[in-house]
């Protein structure tokens, strides 16, 4: 009997994926952890691994195929002794008025929460249905605990148990409505009809941005703070330090020092250091700063977790790391997801100043532009020159209010201003 291979969900915000190549082909043998294939997501390209052992039978899915939705057939495989008829999906069951028996496997597995997600193989399934397992008490041994043949093969069905009849079930809420896009394509196309244009279809990521972006801005109660920065302290202590890593081949930018900076003024005021959750806040204990990085076609935001407890050398090669493999599309889903906070430095860039959108859950994010030279009043009253730095700190009102943003974004200017004191 041949078992469908489905198309897997990566993330947990992973609707359909464009499956980029394949690793194996028809009639190759396959083993329980082979890498089969390697499928783009939304943000990242990730290898899918076998979860049984068997024959490829059919690939179902050309290399190269965009918009594949979750749990689509991309394959089949064979099972060892087999046919190549591909197993029927069973039929639902039917609903029953009376209350029915649940059996529980005889294993050593913590339960699942009720309504949790099971992740098995198509096999696994079938088997523990076969034998009237329960797969949510099965503790699973395949990638990520993901539940595969062995776990079930020797697994034996407990005496079945009578529950109690279930409770009523409150109809279904009613399905939201779709979130407004605009003007319909056939609309905006009609008025540039005779004017020459290229049409970009989107692709995965650009699809998530326009949503994401679209519902921050629609859900979000943004507020604006704003304060500038007087760099010159900070760009000598740069300079100083620099010389000092420089046999060890580390050279700090700007940016590592607003990292840090962020990072610190989250812990010195803790109740800034926060995400919305729906009906409520979390208020987060590590420093988990996420800073935007430009990439073709979008952006990602990976995440510098416990960001004060690291040295500025420390984030300075993280960062480059993450922007570097950010940009090929090598970043793990834990290494972008996640985080309170966010940086969106266009000052590289020479951008003066600007407001930048808050990336949900987030509570808020700061966004840096260019150090200027401009003429400052000095401590003595005197006119000067000074590098002077904008930032925006874009607030979510939900989650900080206008006087705790302010605290917050004082701390990050005075750290900034007398950089030494991060080394403390």
């Amino acid at each position: 009997m041949a078992i469908e291979i489905l198309m897997p969900a990566l993330s947990p915000t992973m609707e359909e994926g464009t499956l980029a190549k394949w690793l194996v082909k028809a009639g190759d043998v396959v083993k329980s952890g082979q890498i089969l294939a390697e499928i783009e997501t939304d943000k990242a390209t990730m290898e899918f691994e076998a979860v049984d052992e068997g024959t490829i039978g059919k690939i179902l899915i050309a290399e190269g195929t965009a918009g594949v939705k979750v749990n689509t057939a991309i394959a089949t495989l064979i099972e060892e002794g087999g046919s190549t008829e591909v197993a029927a999906p069973k039929a639902a069951a039917a609903p029953v008025a009376a209350p029915v028996a649940v059996a529980a496997v005889a294993v050593a597995a913590a339960p699942k929460a009720e309504g949790a997600r099971v992740f098995a193989s198509p096999l696994a399934r079938r088997i523990a249905a076969e034998k009237g397992l329960d797969l949510t008490k099965v503790q699973g041994s395949g990638p990520h605990g993901r539940i595969v043949r062995s776990d079930v093969e020797g697994a034996k069905a407990a005496p079945a148990a009578v529950v109690a009849a279930p409770a009523p079930v409150a109809a279904a809420p009613a399905p939201k409505a779709a979130m407004p896009t605009g003007m319909a394509a056939e609309t905006v196309m009609k008025i540039y009809a005779d004017r020459a244009y290229t049409e970009v279809p989107l692709d995965g990521m650009r699809r998530v941005i326009a949503a994401r972006l679209t519902e921050a801005k629609q859900t979000i109660p943004h507020f604006y703070l704003r304060r500038e920065v007087r760099l010159d302290a900070l760009m000598a202590f740069r300079e100083q330090l620099n010389k000092g890593l420089e046999s060890r081949g580390v050279k700090l930018s700007v940016n590592d020092f607003i990292i840090k900076a962020c990072a610190a003024a989250l812990q010195a005021v803790p109740d800034a250091n926060a995400v919305w959750a729906g009906d409520r806040i979390l208020k987060l204990k590590p420093s988990d700063v996420a800073v935007a990085v430009a990439v073709e076609g979008g952006l990602f935001t990976p995440v510098l977790k416990d960001a004060d407890k690291k040295t500025l050398s420390t984030l300075s090669a993280e960062m480059k790391d993450l922007a570097t493999r950010a940009k090929t599309k090598k970043l793990a889903p834990h290494e972008y997801q996640g985080g309170s906070f966010a940086i969106s430095n266009l000052g590289m860039m020479g951008v003066e100043n600007f407001d930048a959108v808050i990336n949900p859950p987030h509570g808020a994010i700061l966004a840096v532009g260019a150090g200027i030279k401009k003429p400052v009043v000095l401590k003595d009253g005197t006119l000067g020159v000074a590098t002077v730095m904008s930032m925006t700190l874009s607030v979510d009102h939900r989650v900080i209010d206008g006087a705790l943003g302010a605290e917050l974004l004082k701390h990050i200017v005075e750290l900034l201003e007398n950089p030494m004191a991060m080394l403390a």
